[in-house]
């Protein structure tokens, strides 16, 4: 059987790859596409790791019919984070009853409701900043997502306690795998060690453990008080039955929570710092963009959203560094064939959405950040895919989208911000995800005139 080029992941090659998955995942992807192309495969015997950067190649898997892969079991590994009923971790009709469970929640009639929120929140969080201070940027643009997706999962108001407990736990646990360094506890086992509080993975669990018991407390307390009357998702996680009329259990609850809670904000506070930051570096760009924002006369939030260049310079910020490097792998259950190579079943394969976003024939110039290109061209969802695709497309990626786009508004619209140096900077790895140094800082130089404020509030 003719086999795709293959990247030696044996012996220690193996470990290597995984440093530099780690280290340096940016120069791994782009010196695996430029040695072996836009389909290649990683380990020596079947089943194989296949990973594809050819567009129509990831069309035929992502629109291929769902009972030809499993996602769920290929990425079990993830389990110690999501819980083991997460619906990433799901596969076949019980993905997809659970997918058409919480796909209400996003729709466009309750995304209108939370922009006011969002606004809001964002205004309250900023509201801190200190003219002539810096800040690091990611803290907020942290507790700003953790705020709005607590209301839109749990409508707990921002000041409750309970509220405040998860955002500052939640915080911690992510932040105990937020460099290279400490990554290196999701890629090697045998630092998956509970040596007590003070080392690494023992700080990890006993925060998960809080978090766990928080969540069951809120879920308990619900129950108890028989308060299912909000539109938030817990309230329809706990008010959905199945085929048979049972109701989710605590732990299935607990499971899609925690999922919702670290899929939901992790990734964009990491999305809004880069657009901050490209919107800063360069002038041209914010100098469009303010023009765009101080020309806005409507009064409803929502109208924001659909502000053209707003929209372009989010998704060239979601292009140029996708937070997400790759889609989530899809084992094959029977052979199939895929750009002229038969490939047995249990192969796995994998969209590579960075080499995807960075092809020239797609994007000219890759590495230069230019929204303009999404205003002069519309881009198919296997061109351009930083909330996957097919049936694993993100849930919440419109949230996502009209979060971003009301955060970067309010911020612009209210301060004036500067980078400390001009130095280009480049991701890192944060856990499962890429993102800038979480020690980023930009310096609040003044707030906005009132007649400029008048304008978007």
């Amino acid at each position: 059987m003719t086999l795709p080029p293959g990247a030696n992941s044996s012996g220690l090659l193996r470990y290597w790859r995984t440093y530099k998955a780690i280290f340096h995942p940016l120069k791994l992807f782009e010196d695996d596409t430029k040695h072996y192309g836009e389909i290649y495969r990683i380990g020596r015997r079947s089943p194989f790791t296949i990973v594809i950067s050819n567009p129509q190649a990831v069309k035929e898997i992502f629109t291929a019919p769902p009972e030809r892969f499993d996602v769920g079991r290929a990425n079990a590994s993830l389990s110690f984070l999501l819980g083991d009923n997460s619906l990433i971790l799901m596969d076949g009709e019980a993905h997809q009853q659970r997918r058409r469970l919480l796909m209400p929640s996003f729709h466009s009639e309750y995304l209108q409701s939370y922009s006011q929120m969002i606004w809001e929140i964002s205004e309250q969080v900023t509201n801190r900043w200190q003219i002539g201070k810096p800040i690091r940027v990611r803290l907020y643009t942290q507790e700003i997502t953790l705020r709005v997706i607590l209301q839109v999962v749990f409508g707990l108001e921002s000041q409750s306690e309970r509220s405040e407990q998860l955002r500052r736990l939640l915080s911690e646990m992510l932040d105990t795998i937020s460099s290279p360094l400490s990554s290196s506890l999701l890629f090697f086992q045998f630092l998956q060690k509970d040596w007590g509080s003070l080392s690494p993975w023992g700080r990890f669990l006993r925060l998960r453990q809080q978090i766990r018991q928080l969540l069951y407390e809120e879920i308990r307390s619900r129950r108890e008080q028989n308060d299912l009357a909000g539109n938030d998702i817990l309230t329809l996680l706990m008010l959905a039955k199945d085929e048979s009329g049972a109701s989710l259990t605590d732990e299935e609850v607990h499971d899609e929570l925690m999922t919702l809670l670290i899929a939901g904000h992790e990734t964009t506070a990491s999305a809004l710092v880069w657009a901050l930051y490209w919107i800063h570096y360069l002038p041209e760009v914010r100098e469009k963009l303010l023009k765009e924002l101080d020309a806005y006369r409507e009064t409803n939030k929502i109208e924001i959203v659909k502000l053209p260049y707003l929209g372009a310079v989010v998704s060239e910020t979601l292009r140029i560094y996708p937070i997400v490097a790759g889609s989530f792998a899809r084992v094959s259950k029977s052979p199939m064939e895929l750009m002229g190579y038969q490939f047995e079943p249990e192969t796995a394969f994998v969209a590579l959405t960075y080499a995807i976003h960075h092809r020239e024939d797609l994007y000219p110039q890759p590495q230069l950040f230019r929204p303009e290109r999404f205003l002069e061209r519309q881009y198919s969802p296997h061109e351009f895919l930083p909330f996957g695709g097919g049936n694993r497309r993100c849930l919440g990626a419109a949230l996502a989208l009209m979060e971003m786009k009301l955060v970067v508004a309010q911020i612009l619209s209210q301060y004036n911000l500067e980078l400390s140096s001009d130095r280009q900077l480049k991701p890192v790895r944060r856990g499962l995800t890429m993102a800038l140094p979480g020690n980023f800082q930009m310096l609040v130089s003044e707030r906005k005139s009132e007649k400029i404020l008048a304008l978007i509030s």
